[in-house]
């Protein structure tokens, strides 16, 4: 029993090390696994600029398109690029050997990535690609130190660098908003990733909104039953309910007589 705790606790000590040990500010994103037209432009940015390096091996065609409400021969259209059939696990072409080979590593699967890193550690680092000539790309991240991942979606986010923007305030951790018109109180600030204008073909909020959907496909795909398992879970809290009323009434009738 002691082994089995120990093994336990050295199962989960990675877990809060990875945690801890990231040191990086996360912005939040609100995605919403009810927003089918989300996770459907997701999919899509997902099929045309992820795809050609990184599977979702443990997803099937046909189960996605079923959840998301897209009909079969629009997602072998526009979706399956390969010979695959509609009930294929969604694998991609290139072989581990030679990913290795040009990357120096296979890149991961993503149908799990969500529930491994979280879906606020990809929403930051899909937005904080940034120009660093030193490194192989010709790109590093700040999440991510060293990436060995070209910024694929950098036509259009744009080309970011270092540069002068206006930052939003902040004293004692809260945010400063101007209490007659309660817009956000700014000022300059260097060193700062600013995109440069024209080179990207989305502006900052149609990025963001684009990896925002993208992250909302991907906790998708990390758990494709989670609404069906908390509708039920709803159901079963009921009948515990019902169940506990029903359940009192009875040990009160066989203990009526005791007392």
């Amino acid at each position: 029993m002691k082994k089995q705790f120990a093994a336990l606790i050295f199962a989960i000590l990675p877990v809060f090390a990875f945690a801890a040990g990231t040191g990086v500010h996360l912005d939040e994103v609100d995605i919403d696994l009810t927003d089918k037209t989300a996770m459907q432009d997701g999919l899509k940015t997902f099929a045309n600029y992820c795809m050609g390096c990184h599977s979702a091996q443990y997803q099937r065609y046909e189960r996605v398109a079923t959840d998301l409400g897209i009909p079969e021969e629009v997602m072998l259209d526009n979706v399956v690029f390969s010979d695959a059939k509609i009930g294929d696990h969604m694998q991609i072409g290139m072989k581990p050997a030679d990913a290795k080979v040009w990357f120096g590593a296979a890149p991961p699967d993503l149908t799990l990535v969500a529930r491994v890193r979280g879906n606020d550690w990809l929403y930051t680092y899909m937005r904080s690609f940034y120009e660093d000539p030193a490194r192989p790309y010709g790109v590093n991240n700040t999440v991510f130190p060293n990436v060995g991942m070209p910024h694929v979606l950098a036509p259009l986010q744009g080309r970011r660098v270092l540069g002068c923007k206006q930052v939003q305030v902040v004293e004692d951790g809260r945010k400063l908003f101007d209490p007659l018109t309660g817009t956000p109180i700014t000022e300059e600030a260097c060193d700062q990733m600013v995109v440069e204008p024209g080179t990207g073909t989305l502006t900052e909020a149609e990025y963001d909104e684009k990896i925002r959907n993208l992250v909302t496909f991907l906790a998708y795909s990390a758990n494709p039953v989670k609404l069906e398992s908390q509708r039920i879970g709803t159901y079963v809290l009921l009948f515990l309910a019902v169940f506990f009323v029903f359940a009192y009434l009875l040990k009160r009738e066989y203990w009526k007589d005791v007392h």
